[in-house]
């Protein structure tokens, strides 16, 4: 840290991403990325984008929000575009939540909750899950504040049914409910069809998951008009052409070939489910995971040991040290392929 780095965020501790390492060819099953390349559209789309990056991109991302409003049943206004959810849920931790309105989200989740609301000095109440790591919806009824639930949450891929999300919308009409819904098509139900119902939802996704553009860097938020008019407030006071050209139009053409999404999403829920067979035959905890990964562990080797083992040996997966889930390791799903080579590294390790 410089002396010159402001006294405001010298005790942030910033959000740890997924290691991204170059030093040889690992089967990569440790940031939740799809295995499968983006459609042919896509690829069609950014090259035609290429030969006008000398004009500004549309800071309506007009046409990207129009066929988002086609495939959600929507309204166009009830659209914003982001670069990645990621902004969209800082938007949304600016734009909805104070002192007046503090956050709540539960102690397990995803990272980038806790360092959005130091970002923005927002004060927190982390809520601990139940023994079986499952949000307890009762934990969130009537509590006034601006409520944060990952569902399938993140990592353990367990999901809150809708009528749980639904009633605790009802329980605080004050505040807003954001639900990330990052991987909600690998199992979920998603909560955007309660948007026309309740003025406090907001609905996030990404593009990143299911729909293979992890490094296109593209999300969406759904909701109310107004609530989406708030949040362009702070988008066009921050960053008016936060999307590029070549992203936009990636995103309109992984949209009109939607089934090909949908296909692979099921190969993944197809290989999850092998996967899991696979590791309870080796004495694997598998939580139930709606999401495309799943969190395991086993009685024979602690999650750190395993995660390293399986580096050695060419396979990533994500352990996280916080104490109550640190006999965890979160294991991406992949290929069958990779799947496979997964639990043979497994039963090498545990043979060993």
């Amino acid at each position: 840290m410089s002396k010159f780095f402001t006294e405001k965020f010298a005790a942030l501790e910033p959000y740890t991403p997924g290691e991204q390492p170059r030093d040889m060819q690992y089967v990569k099953l440790n940031t939740n990325e799809s295995p499968f390349p983006p459609s042919a559209g896509v690829a069609e789309a950014v090259a035609k984008e290429c030969s006008k990056l000398q004009l500004y991109s549309d800071p309506e991302s007009t046409a990207l929000r129009k066929r988002l409003a086609e495939v959600y049943g929507v309204k166009p206004s009830q659209v914003l575009v982001s670069n990645g959810s990621d902004e969209a849920l800082n938007f949304a931790f600016m734009a909805f939540a104070d002192e007046k309105s503090p956050l709540a989200f539960p102690d397990i989740t995803y990272g980038f909750y806790p360092v959005f609301a130091q970002l923005n000095h927002i004060p927190y109440t982390q809520i601990p899950l139940k023994e079986d790591f499952s949000i307890d919806p009762a934990d969130y009824m009537a509590i006034h504040k601006t409520v944060v639930i990952a569902n399938p949450n993140a990592p353990t891929g367990m999901c809150l049914p809708l009528q749980d999300i639904e009633d605790i919308l009802k329980s605080n009409p004050g505040n807003v409910v954001i639900v990330d819904e990052a991987y909600v098509d690998f199992g979920g139900e998603s909560a955007v069809k309660l948007v026309e119902h309740y003025e406090n939802l907001l609905v996030v996704q990404t593009f990143s998951k299911s729909r293979s553009m992890a490094g296109a860097r593209l999300g969406f938020a759904i909701g109310n008009e107004k609530l989406i008019a708030d949040l362009n407030t702070i988008r066009y006071s921050t960053n008016p052409y936060n999307v590029n050209r070549m992203t936009e139009f990636a995103g309109v053409a992984a949209l009109e070939e939607n089934d090909y999404y949908l296909q692979n999403a099921k190969t993944i829920m197809a290989n999850r489910a092998w996967t899991v067979s696979e590791l309870q035959k080796l004495g694997f905890t598998v939580l139930d995971s709606k999401a495309n990964f799943v969190f395991a562990k086993s009685d024979k080797i602690d999650g750190e040991k395993l995660y390293k083992e399986l580096k050695a040996r060419g396979v990533l997966v994500r352990h996280f040290t916080k104490a109550r889930i640190s006999p965890y390791v979160r294991i991406t799903i992949g290929t069958l392929q990779q799947m496979e080579t997964l639990i043979e590294k497994i039963k090498e390790i545990l043979g060993a």
